[in-house]
């Protein structure tokens, strides 16, 4: 199948742009949209929400990657009932990550055993 000569000048932009979701979804979304009658300033908004969905997802993907934890650990595998003396609501609040943004510390304390490993790796 030949394509279009501005077809693959566009390719070939957005991969100098770095801009791999555009690249991979702009025909779909561009048919959802033509089928939706949508204007061109709406689907430019979904392309760069997605392509921007993508980065944060593949920059967590990294983070992870190059935190080298022995093993994933999540929130929902915290058995909270386990520990009745750990503060649930303030660990929930602590998953939104607003002490990142303050630039604040946080200190898990407690004897072995107690979840701190676990809910440290949970909120990074």
């Amino acid at each position: 199948m030949n394509k279009e000569p501005f077809v693959l000048l566009l390719e070939h932009h957005l991969k100098a742009l770095k801009l791999p979701t555009f690249l991979r979804d702009y025909a779909s979304v561009g048919a959802v949209c033509g089928q939706e009658r949508a204007d061109y300033p709406t689907y430019l908004l979904r392309l760069a929400e997605r392509e921007l969905i993508d980065r944060e997802r593949r920059a967590t993907e990294r983070g992870i990657k190059e935190a080298q934890f022995p093993v994933l650990k999540t929130i929902e595998t915290f058995d909270f009932s386990a520990q009745p003396s750990m503060n649930e609501p303030l660990v929930r609040e602590l998953l939104r990550g607003e002490y990142l943004q303050k630039r604040e510390n946080v200190l898990l304390v407690g004897n072995p055993g107690t979840g701190k490993t676990h809910l440290a790796s949970a909120l990074c």
